[in-house]
């Protein structure tokens, strides 16, 4: 016999309304209750006997610093919508805030939602939160996360060792005195670069040193200011840079040239995402390139694979960088 809502009704002991509302995804239901009625949904068959036709698209915001800025999460959610309309599938956007009243009830209608699969980019995202997501039964990918110990599909670039490749080429032109433009939101994404940070300088015979660190927004703005202040302070510079990300980079590169330091003939800089204003400023920045096209779609087609056909295996897919060298960076010069 077909399974209906009457059906779980009597199995649950909830009315028509309540199991109604519950698997509409409705305000008002408790909680508790709700995932009651959705487990029975789910043991009885009746949620696979829906097709998943729509996808969401969860942005997770922490303290929104990384993620707001950055015109890099703009490109990633194009490529995202793009593929996933291109295989057939509707796409709406929710944004999660972490820091907001509402967060967890956003969370729970995300997990009792039967009708759609999730992409989630979790790139401020932390364990703790991730967990939550790890319990659910809807298809689910993260993009540009990645947790050790969760069990879930995940798409994200390569981090550390592009950063390996990068402070390597500064190493080759020369430079032994390197300093780390760190953003002071660490992400998963930037503790993974400055792991390649200190990995490079230790390859080389070159002992990390602290004093070469300066952690500051990840904002052009935040960059602009923090460098400014550094240099207000007497802080010596180092002759050559890696940035956390492209807006590090490029804010640093104006305080620095504002400041009387020439670019690249007192300090060289390398930044992290290849965002087209780079390419622009004078000198253009260089950069780690991220295929970040290529992260969409490849996100929206192993979430599409999961839909298809559910099962158990769980994959990581990291994208190789490409550094793309303009000219930020040049021979080392003793000052």
């Amino acid at each position: 016999m077909k399974v209906n809502i009457k059906k779980i009704s009597e199995l649950s002991g909830f009315s028509v309304a309540t199991v109604s509302n519950a698997l509409s995804n409705k305000r008002g239901v408790n909680k508790d209750t709700a995932e009651r009625i959705i487990k029975i949904a789910r043991e009885c068959g009746y949620i696979k006997e829906e097709k998943i036709k729509r996808i969401k698209l969860v942005t997770y915001r922490d303290s929104g610093a990384v993620f707001t800025e950055s015109p890099f999460f703009s490109r990633l959610l194009d490529s995202i919508e793009a593929e996933s309309r291109r295989l057939g599938y509707d796409v709406s956007i929710v944004n999660l805030y972490r820091r907001h009243t509402d967060y967890e009830e956003s969370v729970r209608e995300l997990l009792n939602d039967t009708m759609s699969a999730l992409l989630l980019v979790g790139t401020e995202m932390n364990e703790e939160d991730a967990k939550v997501f790890a319990d659910g039964s809807m298809p689910l990918v993260m993009v540009d996360n990645y947790f050790e110990d969760l069990c879930f599909d995940t798409v994200l670039m390569d981090n550390e060792d592009s950063v390996v490749k990068a402070v390597n080429f500064l190493i080759e032109n020369g430079h032994r005195d390197i300093g780390y433009l760190q953003g002071d939101t660490r992400i998963r994404n930037f503790v993974s670069r400055g792991r390649g940070y200190r990995r490079a300088l230790l390859d080389n015979g070159i002992t990390p040193d602290d004093d070469w660190v300066f952690s500051v927004n990840p904002s052009v703005m935040g960059a602009f200011d923090g460098i400014n202040r550094y240099i207000e302070a007497g802080r010596k510079m180092p002759t050559a840079f890696f940035a956390d990300n492209d807006m590090i980079a490029l804010g640093a590169m104006q305080a620095l040239q504002k400041n009387g330091f020439s670019i690249p003939e007192d300090i060289s800089i390398i930044g992290f995402d290849d965002i087209t204003l780079g390419e622009a400023f004078s000198p253009g920045l260089t950069t780690v390139s991220v295929d970040i096209p290529a992260m969409g779609r490849l996100a929206v087609r192993r979430l599409v694979e999961q839909i298809q056909n559910r099962d158990d295996a769980h994959s990581c897919t990291r994208l190789y960088n490409n550094l793309v060298v303009r000219g930020s960076v040049g021979k080392y010069k003793d000052r």
